[in-house]
């Protein structure tokens, strides 16, 4: 990676992770699921809406790196307005393309995580 890269990927997991969307919890959440990774103690919990077959909103709320954090932070904003059955189709490594946050091995799982 270039060091100019390199500083941009930095800046966009540091500005997630410090001011991450779709932070918190939803009152009345249509699917909840959690997750965790017991080798670095990652730990993430999201909650979804549904208007029909759309996610309507996403939310998330965990402890955890700033990869694993700015992760599910940027697939809030990814999700939301897709068809719920086409998100669920996406291998999450697709998803992560989309994002496009290149990641170590090492940190793969962290990014999965979400």
């Amino acid at each position: 990676m270039s060091s100019e890269f390199d500083q941009l990927y930095r800046e966009v997991i540091l500005d997630h992770y410090r001011n991450p969307r779709g932070h918190g919890v939803l009152e009345h959440p249509d699917a909840e699921a959690e997750g965790q990774n017991p080798l670095c103690g990652d730990e993430i919990s999201i909650s979804v809406a549904f208007d029909g077959d759309t996610i309507s909103d996403v939310r998330f709320e965990g402890r955890g790196c700033a990869i694993s954090q700015a992760a599910t932070s940027m697939l809030t904003e990814l999700v939301v307005g897709r068809d719920a059955a086409e998100v669920a189709r996406l291998p999450k490594e697709e998803l992560l393309d989309e994002i496009g946050i290149p990641l170590t091995p090492v940190r793969l799982k962290c990014a999965l995580l979400g």
